[in-house]
């Protein structure tokens, strides 16, 4: 995405766009033709992220972790179902940005936690806007139906109204992991994910107003799975998750250290010039501070 000039940034409107694609995995990136990823990746980073060891390597748990900034013994979401959760004393970036700071915002996504009060949710509070739809069953063919369904409404939000942070979560490549393993359908997955995140970098590309805003886009996964499909163990594939992020305060290849889910809050707020309330107790930083706190603590052990 081409990246407007620093010197006249603070002239500009500050816009966020968050893309979840659940169950990536790192390595399996490495082997295919992910052009929209590439993207993002070639304009700032694709940093990998290890799941903190607290953490279940499942979907509610590190969903949770990524949107609200918190681990999982402050958010209390430890499983896929929500129940007993803490997420009104540590609500999702969205909820904080539309309740405390009056910011527009969006939310699209298929998976009813996330939105719905279903299964203990929803993980998004008060989204100013919200796309959802439910998959008719849990195939992969329903999945990918709905994410293309979340993908068309998101496109024309993004091109046509004016949120100033949002968040698109894709499940289909999840899906198709538990339901046939990591081999070619899995891989093809990724690629139509890939291909959906084009769609929605293009959005942005073609708003009226894009010539005189700053878009930070991050692309994030949850978990990885092992080999046969499934998650929630202990195996470097379940807990080797990534982030790839581009905006206007990253040049190309400036992070290589490991970064943590609990950073995308921080790293939101920082692109839309906004501190974070220190009450809030956030247990992440930006991804430059944190990459930096990352290589000092390698740096330690080595000494």
């Amino acid at each position: 995405m081409p990246l407007p000039h620093q010197s006249d940034r603070h002239e500009r409107a500050r816009r966020v766009l968050v893309v979840g694609i659940d169950g990536v995995r790192l390595d399996v990136l490495a082997e295919l033709d992910t052009p929209r990823l590439d993207e993002v990746a070639d304009a700032g980073f694709l940093a990998p992220v290890v799941i903190d060891a607290g953490t279940p390597t499942m979907s509610g748990p590190c969903w949770a972790t990524i949107a609200t900034g918190v681990h999982v013994t402050k958010h209390a979401v430890w499983n896929n179902d929500f129940t007993g959760h803490r997420l009104a004393v540590f609500p999702d970036f969205l909820t904080r940005l539309s309740h405390g700071f009056g910011r527009r915002t969006y939310v699209a996504a298929a998976w009813e936690p996330l939105v719905l009060a279903r299964s203990g949710g929803p993980l998004f509070n008060g989204p100013g806007r919200l796309s959802f739809v439910a998959p008719a069953a849990e195939t992969c063919e329903d999945w990918e139906a709905v994410d293309e369904r979340m993908v068309r409404d998101a496109v024309t939000v993004l091109r046509e109204e004016d949120p100033e942070a949002s968040f698109v979560y894709l499940g289909a490549v999840d899906e198709t992991a538990h339901l046939r393993g990591c081999g070619a359908d899995y891989r093809d997955a990724v690629l139509r994910a890939d291909e959906r995140l084009g769609r929605l970098l293009d959005a942005v590309r073609s708003r009226p107003a894009y010539a005189e805003e700053d878009w930070t886009v991050i692309v994030v996964t949850d978990h990885g799975h092992v080999d046969e499909g499934g998650h929630g163990g202990d195996s470097v594939l379940e807990r080797t998750a990534w982030i790839a992020c581009s905006g206007p305060e990253f040049t190309p290849g400036a992070i290589t250290a490991p970064l943590r889910h609990v950073d995308v809050v921080p790293q939101v707020f920082a692109s839309l010039g906004l501190t974070p309330d220190r009450h809030w107790t956030l247990d992440g930083l930006p991804f430059a501070a944190s990459a930096a706190r990352a290589t000092k603590e390698e740096l330690v052990e080595l000494i």
